[in-house]
C-alpha cells in the first residue's frame, strides 16, 4: 500500500476550488433534508480505531464539496451527491453533464455554478450512462416544459428504466446496506462508500433523450462545443459512453475510470459486468484520446491533469480489470472455484502501490467471484452444492451438530478470542437463522459485524456489516427508497410496462386461470394481446385463435394509472370486465422491507 503521508491526491482534489454553499442543508419542497454538506466534518480528525486508515483517507477526499474549475470553460460541483455534476460552457449557455441522483442537489449545484459564473441558461444535458445517479436530478437543471437537447448513449432509456422497475424493490432494499443510508455519520457509523459519500434522498426524475449516440467517433457540436463520443456498452453500465472535448483537450471517462476499483457486480444487485470489454474500451480511450488530452475528469472523484499522468492512470485502470479477468479465468480453468480464487489471487505490486486501484467500492474478492459467476454461473460443480438445504433449515441442522445454541456461542467466542472473525460470523449466522429470537447470538454476531466493518478498506463492505449489526440490534429502518418514480415509469415502453406486470403474477395462484385481454393504445397506435396461461403472462401482437375475453381501449397514461391505482376513468372496455379484475387480483406487490440478516 502507498504511504498514508502521500498528499498528492489531496492537492488534486482541492485544485480549482471556487467555493461551496453557505447553506449546508439541501431540502425538498416539504423541508426534509435530502443532503447535508456538514454530515462528514468529523472526517477532518485523525483516523480512529473504528475505521480502516485507507478508507478514512478516501472518505476525506470524497467528502470535499463545492464548485471546482477543471480547465477553461469546464467546471464540476463535487460532494453534493454520490456522483459529480459537470458544466461545459458554450456559446449561449452551459451544457450539464450527469445531473446527480435527485432534483434538489442538482438544482443547488446549478445555483452554486451560476453564483460564480453568471446566470447562464442550460443549453443541453448529457447522460454518460444509465445509472440513476447520472440522470435522476435532471429536472433540477431543466424546468418543466423547457426543451433542450438531451444526449445519451444507445440503449440508455431501456436500461435506465428497466433496472429501476424490474428488480427495483430488491435493489433499493439492498442499497440501504450498500450505501449505509440509515447509519449515523460518525467514526463508528457510515464514513463513505468509496465512490462517493452516499446517495441523496431527494426526488428522482427523468427526461427522455432526444439525441442518441450510436457509434464511437460520432461528433456533435452542441452550443458551439465540439464533442467526440466513444461508446462503451457493457462496461460499468450496459449503456455508457466517454467523450472528448478536443478544443479544451479534456477527456470525460464517465464512470469507466475513477479513483478506485469499481464493481464487476455491485452488491446491491445488477447484471454482471464484463471486465474484458471494460479493459478493451480503456485501451481504445488511450489510443483515441489520451495523447490529445491535458486533463481527465469523470462523474465521480477528482480529475487527473497532465498527458503523461492521465495516460498512466488509464493504463493502470485498464490493467486492473484485465488482470482480474485473465487471472480468474486462468485459475478457474485449473479447477478452482470463485471463492477459492478470491482467496488465492495476488495483485501486481505496481497496481497495489497506486491509490486509485484500491477496492474502496468494488473489491478484489467480490469482483473475482462475479467474474466466475459470469462465466460459470452459481454452481461450482460440486454435487454437494447442487441441491443444498435452504438457509433456515440448514442453519438448524448446523446448530444441532454443534451442540445447540450454547455450543455455537461457545465456539464463536473461542473464534473471536483467536481473531477468527469470518468464522465467528459464519457460525453465528447459523445460530441467528436457527433461532432469530436468541438475543445472545444476535448481539455477538452484531459485535462481530462491527469489528469486520471497522477493519474494511471497502466502503460498501463496511456499510453492509454495520447495517447488518444495526438490524440485529433491532434498528431496522423503513425503506422509503423508490426508484420507480413517475418520470421513470412513464418512460417505460409498452412492452416494458407489460413485462413489469408479468413479473408480479403469482404463478401458483394463476396455474388454473386462462384469460386473454387485448389492449389498444390510442396515443401510441399500438395493439398488444396479453394471454395468461400456466401462470405466465405472455405478450403477442398476433390476434390468431379465439377472440379476447376483454378489449381495453385507452392511452398509455391511463394504462399506468390503471396499474397504479386500478382507476378506470375514461377507459373503454368491451367484453368481460371480470377478466381484468381477475388479472389484477393475481398480482403480488414486492416487499420493500424484507429481512436480510434474519430469516
Amino acid at each position: 500500500m502507498p504511504s498514508l503521508e502521500d498528499r498528492a491526491d489531496f492537492e488534486k482534489a482541492d485544485k480549482g476550488f471556487m467555493g461551496s454553499l453557505s447553506q449546508t442543508k439541501i431540502t425538498d419542497a416539504s423541508g426534509r433534508v435530502v443532503w447535508d454538506l456538514d454530515a462528514y466534518t468529523f472526517l477532518t480528525a485523525k483516523c480512529p480505531d473504528t475505521a480502516n486508515p485507507s478508507l478514512w483517507r478516501q472518505s476525506q477526499l470524497t467528502a470535499k464539496h463545492g464548485l471546482y474549475q477543471v480547465t477553461d470553460g469546464l467546471f464540476q460541483v463535487r460532494g453534493f451527491d454520490l456522483s459529480n455534476i459537470s458544466f461545459i460552457e458554450g456559446d449561449r449557455g452551459v451544457i450539464v453533464v450527469d445531473p446527480l441522483l435527485s432534483v434538489e442537489p442538482a438544482a443547488a449545484a446549478l445555483a452554486l455554478y451560476r453564483e460564480h459564473r453568471g446566470d447562464r441558461p442550460v443549453t443541453a444535458v448529457i447522460y454518460t450512462h444509465s445509472h440513476a445517479d447520472h440522470f435522476g436530478g435532471v429536472r433540477g437543471v431543466v424546468d418543466q416544459g423547457e426543451e433542450v437537447p438531451v444526449i445519451a448513449p444507445a440503449g440508455f432509456l431501456e436500461h435506465a428504466v428497466s433496472e429501476n422497475v424490474y428488480a427495483g424493490t430488491a435493489m433499493n432494499r439492498r442499497s440501504i446496506f450498500m450505501y449505509g443510508a440509515e447509519l449515523p455519520r460518525n467514526p463508528t457509523g457510515q464514513i463513505g462508500a468509496g465512490l462517493g459519500q452516499t446517495t441523496s434522498t431527494g426526488t428522482i426524475s427523468l427526461i427522455a433523450p432526444t439525441l442518441t449516440i450510436t457509434e464511437t467517433g460520432q461528433q456533435e457540436v452542441i452550443d458551439g462545443v465540439r464533442i467526440v463520443f466513444q461508446l462503451t456498452p457493457g462496461t460499468e453500465a450496459p449503456a455508457e459512453m466517454n467523450f472528448f472535448l478536443p478544443d479544451r483537450r479534456a477527456l470525460c471517462m464517465a464512470e469507466n475510470a475513477t479513483h478506485n476499483l469499481h464493481n464487476v457486480l455491485t452488491l446491491r444487485g445488477a447484471l454482471v459486468r464484463d471486465p474484458r470489454v471494460w479493459a478493451r474500451y480503456l485501451t481504445e480511450a488511450i489510443e483515441l484520446f489520451s495523447g490529445e488530452s491535458d486533463v481527465l475528469f469523470a462523474s465521480h472523484h477528482w480529475p487527473t491533469w497532465g498527458t503523461r499522468e492521465l495516460t498512466e492512470f488509464l493504463s493502470q485502470q485498464r490493467d486492473l480489470y484485465a488482470y482480474l479477468h485473465d487471472q480468474t479465468l486462468r485459475m478457474l480453468n485449473q479447477g478452482y472455484t470463485g471463492t477459492e480464487i478470491a482467496e488465492m489471487i495476488q495483485m501486481p505490486p505496481a497496481l497495489e502501490q497506486a491509490w486509485h486501484t484500491h477496492g474502496y467500492y468494488g473489491s478484489v474478492s467480490h469482483n473475482v467471484k462475479a467474474i466466475y459467476q459470469r462465466y460459470m454461473g452459481w454452481f461450482d460443480g460440486n454435487p454437494a452444492h447442487l441441491w443444498e438445504l435452504p438457509p433456515e433449515e440448514s442453519a438448524k441442522k448446523h446448530v444441532e451438530c454443534m451442540g445447540g445454541i450454547d455450543g455455537v456461542l461457545s465456539k464463536a467466542r473461542t473464534a473471536v478470542e483467536a481473531g477468527e472473525w469470518r468464522w465467528a460470523a459464519q457460525i453465528l449466522n447459523y445460530a441467528v437463522f436457527a433461532d432469530p429470537d436468541e438475543s445472545a447470538a444476535r448481539e455477538l454476531l452484531a459485535e462481530v459485524y462491527d469489528h469486520l466493518g471497522y477493519g474494511s478498506e471497502n466502503g460498501t463492505w463496511r456499510n453492509f456489516y454495520l447495517q447488518g449489526a444495526a438490524e440485529l440490534r433491532g434498528r431496522k429502518p423503513e425503506n422509503t427508497l423508490d426508484s420507480a418514480t413517475p418520470d421513470v415509469v412513464s418512460a417505460l415502453s409498452l412492452g416494458q410496462v407489460f413485462d413489469s406486470i408479468a413479473i408480479r403474477v403469482n404463478g401458483p395462484r394463476a396455474w388454473d386461470t386462462r384469460l386473454t385481454i387485448d389492449w389498444k393504445l390510442t396515443d401510441l397506435d399500438e395493439e398488444i394481446r396479453l394471454i395468461l396461461a400456466n401462470g405466465v403472462l405472455t405478450q403477442t401482437r398476433s390476434r390468431a385463435g379465439a377472440p379476447a375475453d376483454l378489449t381495453v381501449t385507452l392511452t398509455k397514461p391511463q394504462l399506468l394509472g390503471l396499474m397504479a391505482s386500478q382507476s378506470s376513468d375514461g377507459i373503454q372496455m368491451d367484453g368481460d370486465r371480470q377478466a381484468l379484475e381477475t388479472l389484477i387480483r393475481l398480482l403480488d406487490d414486492g416487499d420493500r422491507d424484507f429481512d436480510i440478516v434474519t430469516p
